[in-house]
């Protein structure tokens, strides 16, 4: 028998409310999106005057590291990102036209070596959605998986 953890509404917006408070410390408008093990949101939050387009973005980031169970940016990471022309995964990014995201911003939510979920950042730079999306994750590990 396997026990299964399952993130709540209410732990997404633990999490949520983390990273909105990250970014608002660094000054940068985000969308958030927390999605569960099988990369379906949980919770999406854009925040006042960030893109419009963030939100399918930051989905797509947190359906992305919830499927393939990774950060999103180390698919083109040189020199062997899997998803780098002449590697295995090149083009896997076409497999799920729209919802698939080989870029910075999406981050697993381990919780005893188990993916439970991901987060997806979008809005940023590349520094700044890691920093939110590591608000998130330090609120899981620190408030939610305790």
């Amino acid at each position: 028998m396997h026990t299964v953890h399952r993130l709540t509404l209410e732990d997404a917006l633990v999490m949520l409310t983390a990273a909105e408070e990250e970014a608002r410390r660094i000054g940068v408008k985000q969308t958030i999106c927390i999605a569960d093990d099988g990369a379906h949101p949980i919770a999406v939050h854009r925040m006042t005057g960030a893109r419009l387009t963030g939100v399918d973005i930051a989905i797509a980031k947190a359906f992305t590291a919830a499927g393939h169970q990774r950060d999103t940016h180390k698919f083109n990471e040189p020199p062997n990102g899997p998803a780098l022309p002449g590697n295995e995964a090149f083009g896997i990014n076409q497999m799920h036209p729209g919802k698939f995201a080989i870029f910075v911003g999406g981050f697993p939510i381990v919780h005893e070596g188990e993916v439970v979920g991901a987060v997806g950042v979008s809005g940023g730079n590349g520094e700044q959605d890691k920093a939110v999306g590591a608000a998130a994750l330090r609120a899981f590990r620190e408030k939610v998986a305790v």
